[in-house]
């Protein structure tokens, strides 16, 4: 930028025509004093545009001046009392300090950050004051995703609120004995207040986009009034390094997001350093979001600064603020006013003049735009008041503004959470905390009476706005009525003879059949990354639409095909293409909407499961966190179920990374029947009773006969195992076969073996969820350890398998681990044995991978012959002619090495 304003330069000094010049610069200067901007505008884009089609190469440039967006005379006047403002702003930064210092004071690990608020403290104050509404009769409220690492000043002001205690701040990030408030903003932890977890960094810009665009599918759908609200999400200038944090900007903009605010808080450092030390990190955001479409208001200077811009007839002090980089920036503000007027001011020798008659003093006070009320109301107003655009703010401020030497501008700000005595005593100077000599060494948090004007100001902007915010609503207050099981009979009927189906397939017409139910079928969202036809969905296409704010403005290419591709203003799929995150990101603020909206949504997000938890896993926690409710679709699951798509496909482990989350119920059901009960419970659970889970259910693609339910399998099946086949009761010897998705019918094809080969009976188990059989029985354990001296409870697996006989053999089309977890609750006598698809995938048909990676009915005949041989039930030659038989190759390396 620095090189092209050079440039400029340079052809003023060569221009050839002074004259012209200066009446094409005359007359549009009129234009803007008598017809305003956007008339300059248009006839600038309009000469630029007769030029280009004219054969002049004119570079595009999507900077502006590093100057501010909203000139001084432009500004609106921020109507609040600023006297009362600013005490209650410099007692939330002394409360918010106190809080971290006196945490580590007692114990020095706990951490917490000061600096973040410290530069965030006017944006937040003014959004608070003015801006951010909260749910009421009239308005659904507006949603904040707040940096995460200020969370001590939203303490701060809770406490000024009285929404929080003295006891509570005193016990910041201790929160085992439940008194403590959480190190981050963490709905899981303090439900009541929190609504979205935010310091995973680049996930809240990310989440808050797709959150704006599901308020405008709400509305479009008829299900909720979203006009006038707005979602704001606050996320540090280092945080936009992250590729969640830019991912989405475009899609932003071609929605018209105008109900979406992004605040960049750019005080030029991430955690170790300068975010652009080299460069200018400002100027460069503006470049990828006015490029992508937005709205880009750029507050970069102080009040201080207006006069001094005025005065910059020539272009000198613009100049050297766009060739000044921000390492330079960070260093002005970590020395003094002598400093900034040498090596500041100092580039250029009327610049100097400029600030002939300011003292030092004055000079350190020239503020950046992020600690001044007026420039960011006016930024703010101007945000809101943005229509067909989403707006980003880049703003500027001072990372650890106020902290004075242990903190301010520094590298060390982000660590800083313990301030000496000298450091606090200059925090309470700068902002004449009345807190007296002789008690400053106990750092007491300073709140005044409930009838000090500035608390009473306080909350009557608050009761202005609605209420109170941050606020998280719990439980949805309408009532939904979930069908009963029967609704899904056509899939808990055993399959016509000679009529195979997937999984995939029943989960079709589960859906075909909620769509249609009077009570749910306007609340289900179908969410999908363009992988619809290889699930055999795209017939939801015509029947319900694909949401699109503009409609469907061409004739699609398949429009005489039954299934062909409709979009509709008020479609009920949200087609995110190729986008995993993009969908799960959709996915969660539908299954969040019974809190941030008060209408019960039921997203079913379907996708291929490789493409999953391993790519979407921090935004998977982060709805464990933030309480989401919905299903997880991970279609073409397993390792050799997908046969032919190879190493990046096929799946052998989003179980175990499901099995990771606390609240996520897991399940890998085999038939039709298994589905059917899954997710009415799932319903049942998350309609009914709003309870606080989500599902992750795999689904597959091969097809075949399918037994229906019988009587009393609903119970074992929602438990995690179940007895789906008892061998022969006469047989001498016998082993127990576990299985679960498509393995299982490998386990069945055993059962055949052992008896008409080896005589041995098999008992066949599904196990729809091996980690809720887990869960429970660690929940057993941990229930015996804490009271031994009661009775015992008694693990449901060991239940299930106390009465039985013969060694147990699990298989799975997972790693190993999968089916290791129920090893602690196999009865203590017996053998376990455990076969899985360890290793990378590769392509061939499911006969060959499954005999790969040893979990073919071959390969557990053996390793139930081996058990047996292991407890002396049969001879070890019964292993080795079983080997022989079936072609096994004992030389095959192990699949893990290959």
């Amino acid at each position: 930028m620095a090189a092209q304003l050079d440039q400029v330069t340079a052809l003023t000094a060569l221009d050839p025509d002074a004259q012209e010049t200066k009446e094409w610069l005359d007359a549009l200067e009129a234009v803007l004093q008598n017809e305003g901007s956007d008339r300059a505008h248009y006839l600038l884009e309009r000469l630029i545009d007769l030029a280009r089609r004219n054969g002049a190469d004119i570079p595009f440039s999507a900077n502006t001046a590093y100057i501010n967006t909203i000139p001084a005379d432009l500004e609106a006047h921020c109507p609040g009392n600023l006297e009362y403002e600013e005490k209650l702003r410099s007692w939330m930064r002394w409360n918010a300090m106190a809080m971290v210092v006196k945490a580590n004071r007692v114990d020095g690990d706990l951490g917490g950050h000061l600096s973040s608020f410290a530069s965030l403290a006017n944006m937040l104050g003014i959004g608070f004051n003015h801006f951010w509404k909260a749910p009421s009769d009239n308005h659904g409220g507006d949603l904040l995703y707040i940096q995460g690492h200020s969370s001590p000043g939203i303490y701060a002001r809770a406490f000024l609120e009285g929404r929080l205690t003295e006891e509570q701040l005193l016990n910041f990030r201790q929160e085992v004995d439940g008194k403590g408030l959480s190190s981050y903003p963490h709905p899981k932890l303090m439900p009541d207040f929190w609504q979205f977890p935010t310091v995973s960094m680049g996930l809240g810009p990310l989440m808050a986009i797709y959150q704006a665009r599901f308020l405008k599918y709400l509305h479009a759908r008829g299900i909720a009034d979203t006009t006038g609200r707005k979602v704001w999400a606050f996320c540090g200038d280092g945080e936009m390094d992250e590729p969640e944090s830019m991912g989405a900007i475009g899609m932003a903009a071609r929605e018209s997001l105008d109900n979406l605010v992004i605040v960049v808080n750019c005080n030029l450092q991430r955690l170790d350093g300068p975010v652009r030390g080299n460069g200018k990190i400002i100027q460069e955001l503006e470049a990828d979001f006015r490029g992508a479409g937005w709205n880009v208001i750029k507050v970069i200077w102080g009040p201080g600064w207006d006069a001094l811009l005025k005065k910059d007839k020539d272009g000198i002090l613009q100049k050297v603020m766009m060739e000044t980089v921000d390492g330079e920036y960070q260093n002005y503000k970590a020395k003094d006013g002598a400093y900034v007027r040498k090596h500041f001011f100092g580039k250029h020798p009327k610049l100097l003049e400029m600030v002939a008659n300011l003292t030092d003093d004055d000079i350190w006070r020239l503020t950046r735009g992020g600690h001044d009320p007026h420039k960011i109301y006016a930024a703010f107003k101007m945000a809101t008041e943005s229509k067909g655009q989403p707006t980003v703010l880049l703003v500027k401020t001072v990372k650890g503004f106020g902290m004075g030497k242990s903190g301010e501008a520094r590298n060390t700000a982000h660590q800083t959470k313990k301030l000496d005595d000298e450091a606090i005593r200059e925090m309470r100077d700068r902002f004449s905390i009345p807190i007296p000599d002789d008690k400053l060494a106990e750092i007491p948090f300073y709140k005044p009476s409930d009838d000090a004007p500035e608390i009473k100001y306080l909350h009557e902007r608050r009761k202005a706005l609605g209420g109170y915010l941050p606020s998280r609503r719990v439980k949805a207050d309408e009532t939904l009525v979930v069908p009963p099981l029967e609704s899904f009979k056509a899939v808990l009927e055993p399959t016509a003879e000679g009529r195979e189906i997937s999984t995939t397939q029943a989960y079709v017409r589960i859906i075909t059949a909620l769509l249609r139910d009077q009570s749910l079928g306007q609340r289900l969202v179908p969410i999908m990354v363009d992988e619809s036809r290889t699930f055999g969905m795209e017939g939801l296409f015509r029947q319900i639409g694909i949401f699109n704010q503009q409609g469907q403005l061409y004739e699609p290419v398949d429009k005489d095909q039954v299934m062909y591709y409709r979009e509709d203003k008020a479609g009920q799929i949200l087609q995110e293409g190729i986008n995993e995150a993009g969908g799960m990101s959709s996915w969660i603020a539908a299954a969040t909407s019974y809190s941030t909206n008060n209408r019960v949504m039921i997203p079913f997000f379907t996708y291929y499961s490789m493409f999953g938890l391993q790519r979407v896993g921090d935004l998977a926690w982060a709805a464990g966190d933030m309480r989401a409710r919905g299903f997880l679709m991970a279609g073409t699951a397993g390792r050799t179920t997908l046969n032919g798509e190879g190493l990046q496909h096929e799946d052998g482990h989003s179980h175990l990374v499901a099995a990771t989350i606390p609240n996520c119920v897991p399940y890998d059901p085999t038939f039709a029947h298994e589905l059917a009960v899954i997710i009415h419970d799932g319903l049942r659970r998350m309609v009914t009773n709003q309870e606080d889970v989500f599902y992750y259910i795999t689904i597959m693609n091969e097809n075949y006969a399918h037994p229906g339910i019988k009587a009393g399998q609903e119970e074992g099946i929602l438990k995690g195992m179940y007895l789906l086949q008892e061998g022969d009761k006469n047989a001498k010897q016998r082993v127990q076969l576990i299985g679960s998705g498509t393995i299982l019918r490998e386990s069945i094809f055993a059962a055949e073996l052992l008896k008409n080969d080896w005589n041995i009976a098999a008992d066949i188990w599904s196990a729809p969820s091996l980690t809720l059989a887990a869960r429970e029985g660690q929940d057993c354990e941990r229930w015996n350890l804490v009271n031994p001296s009661k009775e015992q409870r008694v693990p449901y697996v060991t239940s299930l398998l106390k009465d039985t006989t013969g060694p147990i053999v699990a298989t799975t089309d997972y790693m190993k681990a999968f089916a290791e977890q129920i090893r602690a609750f196999i009865p203590k006598d017996r053998t376990y044995k455990v076969l899985g698809t360890d290793g990378f995938g590769r392509s061939d048909s499911r006969a060959k991978l499954r005999e790969f990676f040893e979990v073919n009915r071959y390969y557990i005949v053996v390793a139930s012959l081996k058990a047996l041989a292991e407890e002396g039930k049969v001879p070890v030659s019964t292993v080795e002619q079983a080997i022989a038989k079936y072609g096994i190759d004992a030389n095959k390396p192990n699949p893990v090495t290959q």
